[in-house]
């Protein structure tokens, strides 16, 4: 039989492969982050043994289940095999039941050495919602400043110099506004993003702080933890600031609102996403938007949205503020970065 492992322990195996052995539509709705996909019965398999189970009972379920899966038996001892050659396999269904057990039987039997997820991927839930219902490990560094300056960007280049920075809008594939949307991927499910945060949240715990933009509750239709806000609330601010310029042209980029060619991109989206702000801005203002937009006219919609909405809607002072532990020129990204680490050295010295 298959050695047992928990949740704990799995995240922990040094280079192990997690392989997640139910269908597609499961797996694609949430897994644990980084697992492989090899099920043992796809979608319409599934349906069909389900459908079984409740017209006829077990047994007749369980045997339609075997010979929809004896034709794959050799292809899945392929799969894994290979995989065997990378790391560790840790196997795991819905709540460790009838699926991983024949799966790691069939891998024992084979000679291919594997570990089953004790409880499954609901094992995995319940690690989920225990880390989030706790305070965080970690002191919050906040950024926070008007739409444009730059926090994203700050954010990226922090990560990537080995600062325990996390991109929230990055996870949640949403930058947190009615234009959230627009050029990203379709956003994950709320317990998938769960588990990309509680991933990053405990690879940064030794740090003991980590950096985030400062973000709503909710960013698109992913709701943030109440203790990450709440870490938030009380964490360390950094303001980052500058010019109005900098700001449209950093906008347009981030957005695709404009390619190398000064060609107008995302077209229809951005004047959908204009259009839903009718109520605020009126439908007179909405109807000369969408027009500079399809005259490619970005600066102007760009230059008033920020000056006329978002400014006004979040507040934050347009330069250095005593009301922040930090204030930093965002114009250029690098120098505000370096200026950040400073600052973050001294507040948070490394831990031997």
């Amino acid at each position: 039989m298959a050695n047992e492992i928990s949740v704990r322990e799995a995240l922990d195996l040094p280079g192990a492969k997690i392989i997640d052995v139910r269908s597609e539509a499961e797996f694609t709705e949430a897994t644990i982050p980084g697992a492989f996909n090899i099920p043992l019965l796809n979608d319409t398999e599934r349906a069909q043994v389900g459908k079984l189970y409740k017209e006829k009972g077990s047994i007749e379920a369980r045997e339609l289940g075997f010979q929809l899966v004896f034709p794959k038996l050799s292809e899945l001892v392929r799969q894994f095999g290979e995989l065997s050659l990378q790391g560790p396999l840790v196997v795991f269904c819905w709540r460790g039941g009838l699926r991983s057990k024949s799966v790691c039987a069939l891998m024992e039997e084979t000679g291919i050495p594997v570990y089953r997820l004790v409880g499954g991927y609901k094992a995995y839930r319940r690690y989920l919602n225990d880390y989030l219902s706790h305070p965080l490990k970690h002191r919050a560094v906040v950024i926070h400043g008007l739409t444009g300056v730059g926090k994203t960007d700050v954010i990226q280049e922090l990560r990537s110099l080995a600062l325990p920075a996390v991109d929230l809008e990055g996870l949640a594939n949403n930058r947190g506004s009615v234009f959230g949307q627009i050029g990203m991927n379709v956003q994950p499910s709320q317990k998938m993003f769960d588990g990309l945060l509680v991933q990053e949240l405990a690879f940064w715990e030794d740090a003991g702080y980590i950096i985030v933009e400062c973000e709503s509750r909710r960013i698109g239709r992913i709701i943030l933890p109440e203790t990450l806000v709440e870490s938030m609330r009380n964490g360390i601010k950094i303001l980052a600031y500058s010019p109005i310029e900098i700001r449209i042209e950093r906008i347009k980029r981030i957005y695709s609102f404009e390619n190398e060619l000064g060609l107008v991109e995302n077209k229809e989206e951005l004047k959908e996403a204009i259009k839903s702000l009718e109520r605020r801005i009126g439908k007179q203002r909405i109807a000369e938007f969408c027009e500079m937009v399809d005259k490619g006219q970005l600066n102007n919609v760009v230059e008033h949205l920020l000056i006329n909405y978002y400014d006004p809607l979040y507040k934050y002072p347009s330069e250095p503020s005593k009301q922040y532990d930090l204030s930093v020129d965002t114009g250029d990204i690098c120098t505000a970065v370096k200026k950040i680490k400073d600052f973050l050295n001294q507040n948070f010295p490394v831990r031997s």
